[in-house]
């Protein structure tokens, strides 16, 4: 199976053709498709290349199955003797991405 690893929103993701991955926020609609072109490495059976930092002509293309917010996650911070807590939520706007080809 090919696969590769490619960059998006400041982290990396490693992906074969049909895998679901949530990523950061896309600005596209539901059902559009994109490409990313920062491709740091694709392999298949026999070998892997690696770019110098992409690797040329290689794309990765995808299809926008949804846009949706995360769980809400919980900062909670606190001092112990001083009475002092802080509590703070975030709640993440991810794209869900389904790969049509590497």
């Amino acid at each position: 199976m090919a696969y590769a690893i490619f960059k998006t929103g400041g982290k990396q993701y490693r992906v074969q053709q049909g895998d679901r991955v949530d990523v950061e926020k896309l600005d596209a609609e539901v059902g559009d498709e994109v490409t990313f072109e920062e491709v740091l490495a694709s392999g298949s059976g026999d070998g892997v290349q690696v770019g110098a930092p992409f690797v040329s002509g290689a794309t990765v293309t995808a299809k926008v199955v949804d846009q949706y917010r995360a769980k809400k996650v919980i900062a909670f911070k606190f001092k112990r003797r001083k009475g002092h807590h802080k509590t703070k939520g975030h709640r993440r706007q991810l794209t869900r991405l389904e790969i049509l080809s590497v």
